[in-house]
């Protein structure tokens, strides 16, 4: 699963000078009382502001994370690759550790997990699927028996003060794990272009990276090799 910034439009000023505007004001440069603004206006939930600030993601992610998020409609578009055209080799999200089911929710999942393989169902849906397509079937209609597990690609673009709504809904402890995944990615890119919009809105802000270490990097990477790459990395 991956989340690839490709473009944004505005920044925090942005954001100040859309509100200023009433009084007939704007400001050149972000200061603290700017900053202060902002926080007001996340407070006590003035959002027109927010949304004249723009981010464009590409997002890879399974049909079933997918389906969870394309629910979000105000303020966003969406546009993801169709199998009615497309029909080369599907990728498939295969975990190993699967969640029980929780008791105490009607959806959702505990930590507590078993192991599962899949393999073998997924190898049989790519089999079905490439015979359909040497019989002449449209890709259409053979699209049909692939998976929810079956990786998708969509543009996702849309306002800041939509995607903080996103975020703040798919980040709480009762969202799935996977989709919790996909909005924590875009959270930290949000944050990085619109720092004081975005931690008033969500009350998350961007942590720097920690200075490189090439030796830990080796250290990483050899640790990563021995343990052999999961869908999840």
């Amino acid at each position: 699963m991956n989340v690839v910034y490709i473009d944004h439009m505005g920044s925090d000023l942005t954001v100040v000078n859309a509100a200023r505007v009433s009084f007939n004001k704007e400001s050149e440069q972000l200061i603290d009382k700017d900053i202060k603004l902002i926080k007001y206006l996340a407070k006590h939930k003035h959002w027109s502001p927010f949304a004249h600030c723009f981010i464009q993601f590409r997002v890879e992610a399974p049909v079933f994370v997918a389906r969870q998020l394309v629910k979000h409609q105000v303020g966003l578009s969406w546009n993801e690759v169709s199998r009615r055209y497309v029909d080369d080799m599907p990728c498939f999200y295969t975990p190993i550790e699967w969640r029980m089911k929780a008791d105490n929710v009607k959806q959702g999942s505990s930590d507590e997990t078993i192991d599962y393989y899949i393999g073998s169902y997924t190898r049989s849906a790519i089999a079905e699927y490439n015979r359909m397509l040497d019989l002449g079937i449209a890709p259409e209609m053979a699209r049909m028996v692939l998976p929810q597990n079956m990786y998708t690609e969509w543009y996702w673009s849309g306002s800041l003060y939509a995607f903080s709504r996103v975020v703040n809904q798919r980040v709480e402890d009762t969202a799935q794990k996977e989709t919790k995944h996909i909005a924590k990615m875009i959270s930290d890119e949000c944050s990085f272009k619109f720092p004081h919009s975005w931690e008033a809105l969500t009350g998350y802000s961007f942590k720097k990276p920690e200075t490189f270490n090439l030796e830990q990097a080796y250290d990483e990477v050899q640790k990563h090799s021995k343990r052999g790459k999961t869908e999840n990395d």
